[in-house]
């Protein structure tokens, strides 16, 4: 290649990989697959190795994660946390021996799992977890204590600790909760997460830390950062059974080799029980165990040089495509899945993959009987990678049907969607999913209406919308499967009580496009009233602080469409509260600004803002000279720190109650 064409290609590629930096670390939201973001990686690589004139300081290759996003305080870390370098095939793994013994050195390696998840930073003094951060650029991260002080596997108090002590870990998703939250998300029509990494990733980052702590993350910690006053410590295999002993989980498998070969034969050991892991991992890490030898190796500018990671490449099989189920979500999308002769991937046999929308298929060219490539994306979800032989020459593509294929409505296609949409308000496919949506904890949170209740309910025919709920007698559900007595007694307080839900939660129980619980709280408390909600221009409910044109607009259709004012006011007579019964504020708080950090002993963070906004004071989530009040509990990090030096008012907890009490 000429050095023009090298110019041109290495530009692209920077391109392409630092836009899915940006998506990757700030946004947790990837376009590309790992494996397709390795491949440009090493190739962007392998052509600055061969033109060096065009190595830039700037180059993602040279640069190490993302760069904080702002939206927490920053943490400059003490001992840089560095990324690892990759490797594809076993000859790169014999490659990296070579170079390690080529230093005169008889290595012992440590080889274990390489977890998929957020590497972050846990402090402690004293056996006190004081502060947590990500990992960020290597450098400065973000601090996310209060977040982290919410996941239950990473211990708040050590026994026999140290002075002071770091360790780093990998904050990961377990696949349980991630399918948990994958189906809330589209129960919510909520764009769920890609992969665990990502809702990892997400969850940890979040402004409000009950929502982190209702995720279920865990963490394995895997390195010893920094420690002072503890045992002297000379290896990482000795390094990991110390912080094992302390209390924390550490990755459940590595063990030691002295030879290459041994080492790559528990790497390909590795791979084949990916599928019987309850965790998403990447690949395996081929550590040398001795620090010494560690201090002599050193490191490039990104990489140390005694340690090496191998990447698993992505499983994909051929199958043959038997036919194209569609199928109806709560919004009336309809949504093609791709059913196939089953095939093993990761450990488990798939026969399903979604297909996404009638471009996706297009782009693809799919056709029933073709030959098509499936994979799991991030070993979790199925999905179809390519067709690689079509059953029949010329056939056109599978085309998703012009009606509902639950209410025989016509779809149509929304100005802006790529979907296809049902909007029969009445659809049978719809119903059932409205129905597990208001009856969520989120929403109108009724006891007892799981989805094989709701499920039978519809299917009987007794429920066709939310309001037939409140019409529902004990005779109807002693019909049901498993149904006793009792049980149909608990479900029928548990409708009654529903009825005294504020305004925000049947707002959002009702499942307007667009609208989540926060944004429904916003509408409620702004209104006041349902009528006033269904009377609002798109105008209005645009003013509202943290709405903008798109959800304003999405409220004003769902109150304009057919059977929306005949739901509401059924509703109304069934005695449901259609009014917003905020809690007098005082101005105790008037004209301030609290913070509040680390976590609380009687409350949540998002509790004791409610507090400060209930008491006519604005809570924020950065601490400057203008704040009055920093609130701080156990494990208060930087924000604690900062308001120390501007000399800004901390209060305990119990402060705080006592002054609004007052």
């Amino acid at each position: 290649m000429e050095l023009e064409q090298a110019k041109a290609r290495v530009a692209a590629l920077r391109q392409v990989i630092e836009r899915n930096n940006r998506l990757y670390y700030e946004q947790d939201a990837p376009e590309l697959e790992d494996y397709e973001y390795d491949a440009l990686t090493r190739e962007l690589k392998a052509l600055e190795a061969e033109f060096p004139q065009l190595v830039t300081p700037d180059s993602p290759t040279q640069k190490v994660g993302g760069a904080p996003s702002g939206r927490f305080a920053k943490v400059t870390h003490q001992v840089k946390m560095e990324s690892l370098q990759d490797a594809f095939s076993f000859d790169e793994l014999r490659e990296f021996d070579r170079r390690v013994r080529g230093e005169g050195l008889e290595p012992l390696y440590v080889v274990e799992v390489k977890i998929d998840g957020l590497s972050v930073s846990l402090e402690y003094e004293n056996g006190r977890f004081v502060r947590g951060s990500t990992r960020g650029d290597g450098v400065v991260g973000e601090d996310v204590t209060a977040n982290l002080a919410t996941i239950a596997d990473i211990p708040k108090q050590l026994e026999n600790a140290p002075e002071y002590l770091e360790v780093r870990g990998e904050v990961y998703m377990p696949h349980a909760a991630f399918e948990k939250l994958v189906e809330e998300q589209e129960l919510s029509d909520k764009q769920p997460f890609k992969n665990p990494r990502n809702a990892a990733a997400g969850s940890l980052r979040q402004k409000d830390s009950s929502i982190t702590a209702s995720r279920g993350l865990s963490i394995f910690v895997f390195n010893i950062q920094q420690m002072r006053g503890g045992p002297a410590i000379t290896s990482h295999r000795q390094s990991l059974d110390y912080v094992k002993s302390l209390g924390f989980p550490v990755s459940p498998r590595y063990n030691s080799f002295t030879d290459i070969e041994d080492a790559i034969g528990e790497i390909e050991a590795i791979g084949r029980s990916r599928g019987e892991l309850s965790f998403d991992m990447d690949g395996a890490v081929i550590k040398v165990d001795d620090f010494s030898q560690r201090e002599r190796l050193g490191s490039t500018n990104k990489f140390p040089r005694w340690a090496i990671a191998f990447k698993y490449p992505p499983e994909e099989k051929p199958t043959t495509l038997l036919h194209v189920d569609v199928t109806v979500g709560r919004t009336g999308v309809l949504t093609p899945t791709a059913v196939f002769e089953p095939v093993q991937l990761a450990g488990t046999t798939v026969s399903r993959a979604i297909l996404h929308n009638q471009d996706f298929i297009d782009q693809l060219g799919v056709c029933i009987g073709d030959t098509i490539l499936v994979r799991k994306a991030g070993d979790i979800i199925p999905e179809v990678v390519a067709v690689t032989a079509h059953a029949q020459e010329g056939a056109a593509p599978f085309r998703l049907p012009d009606t509902c294929p639950s209410c025989g409505a016509k779809a149509v296609h929304l100005e802006g969607e790529a979907a296809l949409r049902c909007i029969n308000p009445e659809c049978p496919a719809q119903t059932l999913r409205n129905l597990i949506h208001f009856a969520s904890r989120a929403a109108m949170d009724i006891d007892g209406l799981g989805k094989a209740v709701a499920a039978q309910l519809v299917e009987k025919g007794y429920v066709r919308c939310a309001a037939d709920l409140y019409d529902l007698s004990a005779e109807q559900l002693l019909t049901l499967d498993k149904f006793k007595q009792k049980s149909a007694d608990n479900l029928l307080r548990a409708i009654e009580a529903s009825k005294e839900n504020n305004l925000d939660k049947l707002l959002f129980g009702l499942g307007i496009r667009n609208i989540g619980d926060k944004a429904a709280a916003l509408l409620a408390e702004h209104f006041g009233s349902m009528e006033a909600v269904q009377a609002a221009d798109a105008e209005a409910i645009s003013a509202i602080d943290g709405f903008g044109g798109v959800m304003a607009q999405s409220v004003v259709e769902f109150f304009a469409r057919e059977g929306t004012a005949d739901l509401v006011d059924r509703l109304r007579r069934a005695g449901v509260n259609m009014t917003w019964h905020g809690e007098e504020k005082t101005d105790k708080l008037a004209g301030k600004t609290v913070v509040v950090t680390g976590t609380l002993e009687t409350m949540s963070r998002a509790e004791a803002e409610a507090l400060i906004v209930k008491n006519g004071g604005k809570a924020s989530g950065s601490v400057s000279k203008k704040t009055a009040y920093v609130v701080a509990g156990e494990a208060a990090g930087s924000k604690l720190t900062k308001a120390q030096q501007l000399g800004v008012p901390v209060l305990t907890e119990q402060e705080f109650l006592q002054m609004l009490q007052g």
